[in-house]
């Protein structure tokens, strides 16, 4: 098996998909029987992978492209997953080259700055030092093994069949624009786009920003949804007063202020933005639904 998608959800099945397109065959991992068939449907090779459960199966790890993409435990500051998949590289043998996808929220709270790849990490919520474990986790096996990583820092994505609609009808509020931080974000079809590009692309041992470039915040983004959908706008209270209303997942988003410089994914992938930014990306969610 030449290509190996670890993770084969929202992303790795339209990833899959582009490269069916393309008459590349892939193979996807899932963790259940009804997710394997629902892979098979679309044409990818599926392979059942639990990375909680000992022994792992015997798997095509030592493919030529492996894209891993399976996400760290809820739980703690590390990410025993990542840790076990490169134990078993070792008993099964490595891929000659990987993508990782990371957040960049490894960044942490940068006041609303301007971040390239240069910025120092300094991860603050969990969820993030998870991440940042991985990345450093799979940076020794690169080391030690010779293998290929180069890793890819990861906006929030959205898409169609993903997006905050429950949310809004459910009519909980968010922090008013004026205390709002900077979020980053890209869409699905670009972010697909990307990770073709950095496996056939990516320098090994690089790291990539993958935003649109063009940041706002994340009551902007629900404002827009919203008005697109025909659904009120969520209400608006103070930052101080969502300390004790909002959920701690997205209180934590709310935390952090960074404003992502894509221009190193632009020029060293080559990528061309088909949605740069909200007010072309979010009308295509609809598109076909």
């Amino acid at each position: 098996m030449n290509m190996l998608i670890l993770g084969c959800g929202y992303l790795g099945q339209r990833l899959a998909a582009r490269y069916h397109e393309a008459g590349i065959e892939t193979a996807g991992t899932v963790r259940s029987l009804h997710s394997a068939k629902q892979l098979k449907l679309q044409g990818i090779n599926p392979l059942l992978l639990d990375l909680d459960r000992r022994p792992l199966p015997q798997l095509p790890v030592s493919c030529n492209k492996l894209f891993h993409f399976i996400p760290p435990p809820a739980e703690s500051c590390t990410d025993p997953r990542t840790a076990g998949l490169v134990n078993e590289f070792g008993r099964q043998g490595s891929p000659r080259r990987l993508v990782y996808l990371s957040t960049t929220g490894v960044y942490g709270d940068c006041g609303g700055d301007w971040v390239d790849e240069q910025r120092t990490p300094a991860p603050h919520a969990p969820r993030a030092m998870r991440r940042w474990d991985a990345e450093e986790t799979l940076r020794g096996w690169s080391r030690e093994s010779g293998g290929e990583l180069i890793i890819l820092r990861v906006a929030g994505f959205y898409g169609p069949g993903r997006l905050p609609l429950e949310r809004l009808r459910n009519g909980l509020p968010m922090v008013r624009e004026e205390e709002a931080p900077f979020s980053n974000r890209i869409h699905i079809d670009d972010l697909v786009g990307v990770c073709i590009a950095a496996m056939e692309r990516g320098k090994a041992g690089e790291v990539y920003n993958v935003s649109d470039g063009n940041p706002t915040t994340m009551t902007d983004y629900f404002d827009r949804i919203a008005d697109l959908t025909g659904l009120p706008r969520p209400p608006k209270i103070p930052l101080q007063e969502a300390r004790m209303k909002l959920s701690s997942g997205m209180l934590s988003y709310m935390q952090e202020s960074r404003r992502l410089d894509n221009r190193k994914m632009l020029d060293d992938l080559g990528i061309s933005l088909q949605f740069p930014d909200l007010r072309s990306g979010l009308p295509a969610c609809f598109v076909d639904s």
